[in-house]
């Protein structure tokens, strides 16, 4: 099958699967987000009054005429005003997700990269005291909160109680020196969180890879340690760990920059989500989960492209 194709044949597939995805995101947003009706109105309101706020709002209007606007308004980016502050939602994304972009980048790259060498060093060595001390530090890791992790960090890093090294809030960056002085605690955490969740996927990945009849072959031909773990086992493995990674993004994007960037004073895509939540921003809001929505479906697409790329067999069933 050609490689047109083939992404032919997967953009086609991915029309109904992000119509779905955005229809079941708008339907939430719908009926259980924050409804602005009674925080305008206030105590007591008539039912004249409630029907008059709800025409203005568009809460009157059809559901599938709301479904169609919402498909509009992300597909042209046109996602309108925000209730909070009045400036435009696509302005607002265009200022804040390079911010979040640039702060979890790193930490993302490095806890994946980490996990896949702690994971095949694991692997190598399983059921003995080097796979037992990795997986055991990996349970650790990951029964401590993230919120811990940060106060710990910011403590031991931040404060005149620690090393004082670092910024405890803000981002002020303007250059790579600056750049590294704002995020290195915020990586740090990341990492941290995300080491041994990554650790344990990957180490379980490895393990079974090796496990496999081509690469005790290998080893029964004196293939070095190294050939092994990095031509064979990861080489193999790389359909899963592509599906990870990719669909890691959205969330680490998202979840991860929420809590780094509230806590930190940030101004990036997660402070304004939380901001958002907390004043009941629906514009904001309906933006973030339909974007969010429409990410996990790109990462579906990209996965399935790289799929071809790593092992064109997956093209073939």
């Amino acid at each position: 099958m050609k490689a047109s194709n083939y992404i032919g044949r997967k953009l086609l597939a991915a029309v109904p699967l992000l119509l779905g995805v955005t229809l079941i995101s708008f339907v939430l947003m719908v009926y259980f987000g924050p409804d602005k009706t009674f925080e305008l109105l206030g105590k007591n309101p008539t039912s004249e009054q409630i029907s008059e706020v709800r025409q203005q709002l568009g809460y009157d209007r059809p559901f599938l005429t709301r479904y169609a606007e919402y498909l509009r308004e992300l597909i042209t980016l046109d996602l309108g005003l925000s209730e909070s502050s009045g400036e435009r939602v696509s302005n607002l994304l265009a200022r804040t997700v390079p911010v979040s972009i640039a702060l979890v980048l790193p930490g993302f790259i490095i806890g994946n990269l980490l996990g896949i060498l702690l994971g095949l060093i694991a692997a190598w060595h399983r059921g003995r005291w080097l796979d037992r001390f990795i997986m055991s530090a990996s349970v650790v890791g990951m029964s401590i909160s993230f919120l811990v992790i940060i106060i710990v960090l910011q403590i031991v890093l931040c404060t005149p109680w620690g090393l004082n090294l670092f910024p405890a809030r803000g981002w002020e960056v303007n250059d790579a020196a600056s750049y590294f002085y704002y995020a290195t605690v915020p990586t740090l955490a990341l990492v941290f969180v995300t080491l041994g969740y990554n650790t344990r996927f990957y180490r379980a990945v490895m393990a079974d890879e090796l496990g496999r009849d081509h690469i005790r072959t290998a080893l029964a031909y004196g293939a070095s340690t190294a050939t092994v773990l990095f031509r064979h086992v990861l080489k193999n493995s790389l359909v899963p760990v592509l599906t990870r990674f990719m669909f890691s993004i959205p969330l680490v994007l998202i979840s991860g920059s929420l809590l780094l960037e509230s806590y930190f004073g940030i101004p990036g895509i997660g402070k304004a989500t939380f901001e958002a939540i907390t004043s009941g921003d629906q514009a904001i809001l309906k933006a973030v989960v339909g974007l969010t929505a429409v990410l996990f479906v790109i990462a579906q697409l990209l996965i399935d492209i790289l799929y071809r790329l790593v092992d064109p067999r997956v093209a073939e069933a």
